[in-house]
């Protein structure tokens, strides 16, 4: 469906009509996904990402079923505030405004804790919590002045708030910190800016069928099964299941919550 008056009735407050989203990280992954579903709920959208080929393969696959659709690809370093300063501004001077920020961007490495290379602890760090931090700070420093009221969804992880066994995720100790750091980010700056009218949520995905799970499970196939087995819900989650939560926390069907952990895990955290 290219046009959203095309789309099923649904409540008008689910739209993301007349907006414009920024996605990092939005050149792979779940971030690739997020994007699509942005864009398919009515939203202008800008791909931020470091690498730039892959977010204009991505934008032009998105074009091409919504080719009415505006869209944007800018190249940043999320760990830099020059980089997000200047990507920031230049998805102004592409759409005219900002009314929503994904921070999708992020990587994950294995090491013993105790080998663990700091260099390599920094740049995780870096990425995942820095990189939030200076994106939604710089949105918000325009929305503010602009007086838009905006939505950030950050994307955190459940293993921001377990320790997932058995897996490697026993040997990524710093992921999991950031991504602690990351879902309390939300929660504080949506105290923070909730007088500004930005509300600021976390998206914490359980075990998906990514590339990343892929490569893992390929390595490690005896981990399927406690994964799917853990799960009250008997399945990987898909990365199709995050289309719904993102755009929901972006629209104003969702504008009373702020600060929420919206966890899609199929249950896993219940356990």
């Amino acid at each position: 469906m290219d046009s959203i008056s095309e789309a099923p009735p649904t409540l008008s407050s689910f739209t993301l009509a007349n907006r414009a989203v920024i996605v990092t990280g939005g050149a792979s992954g779940l971030g690739a996904v997020m994007a699509r579903a942005i864009v398919a709920s009515g939203s202008s959208l800008a791909i931020a990402d470091l690498n730039i080929t892959a977010a204009e393969t991505v934008a032009s696959s998105i074009r091409a079923d919504f080719p009415t659709a505006k869209i944007s690809t800018h190249h940043v370093d999320v760990s830099s505030k020059e980089s997000t300063s200047k990507c920031v501004a230049d998805v102004v001077a592409h759409h005219g405004k900002v009314d929503g920020l994904v921070t999708s961007a992020g990587f994950v490495e294995n090491f013993p804790a105790e080998e663990y290379p700091v260099n390599r602890m920094r740049k995780l760090w870096d990425v995942n919590v820095d990189g939030t931090y200076l994106f939604a700070t710089e949105v918000a420093r325009w929305m503010i002045g602009a007086g838009v009221k905006g939505s950030m969804v950050f994307i955190g992880s459940m293993s921001g708030a377990i320790v997932n066994v058995p897996q490697p995720q026993t040997q990524v100790f710093p992921y999991n910190v950031s991504k602690a750091a990351v879902r309390h980010m939300a929660a504080s700056l949506a105290v923070e800016w909730s007088s500004k009218g930005i509300r600021v949520n976390c998206i914490s995905p359980g075990y998906m069928r990514t590339a990343l799970t892929e490569k893992i499970i390929q390595e490690s196939p005896e981990l399927t099964k406690p994964w799917v087995e853990m799960t009250p819900m008997k399945r990987m989650g898909d990365p199709a299941d995050l289309e719904g939560p993102v755009t929901f926390l972006l629209s104003d069907a969702a504008r009373y919550i702020t600060g929420s952990d919206l966890r899609v895990d199929g249950g896993y955290t219940l356990l």
